[in-house]
């Protein structure tokens, strides 16, 4: 070989090296796979990761494949979750509730009366110091939060109407995994169970289930309307939903897709929040279309319902110092208006 031929296959190695080692590399063999999973479908939840998707493309190209496994596609609510804790799957969005058994402080989000709306929760997990806080919380649980999301109020759905709190009591209900959906609807005399989604419509069908504490576009997306007409409005708690990435996958991407998936993520929100309010609005008209009825408690019940569930959740929030400071630092946040 000549000294050319040397000089020139060493800049050639040198140039390959440089390729392989650049931050945000268009090889396929570099790019990242990003499978995204969530229990629902044609929700905000499902819009979010849409979103996110197109995001974080303008931003970093083909560096990131992003693949969305929704409808429970990547298995039930709880495989979800040990999945992104094991790095089988990079990121699972869902209600707060479901993550509450991997950390606790997950059940500030869940106390009821906390937001009374939806601007409650905007505001609130967008502070600007509060959501870098947010976003690094559950850190060593080895997750990262890249999306915070309001979902929607909480709904209960029946097969037989019910308009009184007595007519709760001894229902077999659907709850999700929070301490504060199970113990107020033990409160109330029903029994809660706690069960994944995808097992929901085979108990209400075999008569295991009486009914389900559900996001109302849930109800629509997966069409249950046709098993049974009813829902209670009970609007005790605003349901929030996060994306939860795992956090050595995250830390093994490039410091410009790291940057890119958080800004992607909060980009995502912004176009998100309107669709996910008019979305809930909508499907209250698709429920009343398809032959659904609402109903509501009395003013009377419904206060003593909101008054009981307070009490008990600030028995239940006192019970843990790390979520009593979780749910303390959210209730500043809302009692100043979200700090605007």
């Amino acid at each position: 070989m000549t000294p050319f031929s040397f000089r020139a296959a060493v800049a050639g190695t040198a140039l390959s090296l440089a390729a392989l080692m650049s931050p945000v590399a268009n090889s396929t063999a570099d790019a990242a796979t990003m499978k995204l999973a969530s229990a629902t479908i044609n929700d905000v939840q499902h819009e979010w990761q849409k979103v996110f998707a197109a995001e974080l493309d303008k931003l970093v190209g083909d560096a990131v494949t992003v693949e969305i496994y929704p409808a429970s596609q990547l298995g039930p609510i709880p495989r979800m979750a040990e999945g992104v804790l094991l790095g089988t799957i990079e990121g699972f969005t869902t209600p707060t509730s479901f993550m509450t058994n991997v950390d606790p402080r997950f059940q500030a989000f869940d106390v009821p009366g906390l937001f009374r709306s939806p601007e409650d929760v905007d505001a609130a997990i967008h502070d600007p110091e509060y959501r870098d806080h947010l976003e690094t919380m559950f850190l060593d649980k080895g997750l990262r939060v890249i999306g915070a999301i309001y979902n929607s109020p909480t709904v209960v759905f029946t097969l037989e109407p019910v308009t009184t709190l007595e007519a709760m009591k001894g229902l077999k209900i659907r709850t999700f995994a929070s301490p504060m959906q199970v113990k107020p609807m033990e409160l109330l005399g029903a029994t809660p169970l706690p069960l994944a989604l995808s097992e929901v419509v085979p108990a209400l069908q075999s008569g295991g289930l009486d009914g389900l504490l559900v996001g109302m576009p849930i109800l629509t997306a997966f069409k249950f309307y046709d098993i049974g007409k009813n829902i209670t409005d009970l609007r005790f708690a605003e349901i929030v939903s996060v994306t939860v990435v795992n956090e050595d996958w995250f830390q093994a991407q490039p410091e410009e897709v790291q940057e890119a998936i958080i800004g992607a993520g909060r980009a995502a929100e912004e176009s998100v929040f309107p669709w996910g309010v008019e979305n809930v609005e909508r499907t209250y008209g698709i429920w009343a279309d398809n032959g659904g009825a609402v109903h509501n408690l009395s003013d009377e019940e419904q206060a003593k319902m909101e008054a009981e569930f307070a009490d008990l959740a600030a028995q239940l929030v006192a019970a843990d110092p790390a979520v009593q400071e979780a749910y303390d630092r959210l209730k500043a946040l809302v009692d100043a208006g979200g700090g605007d």
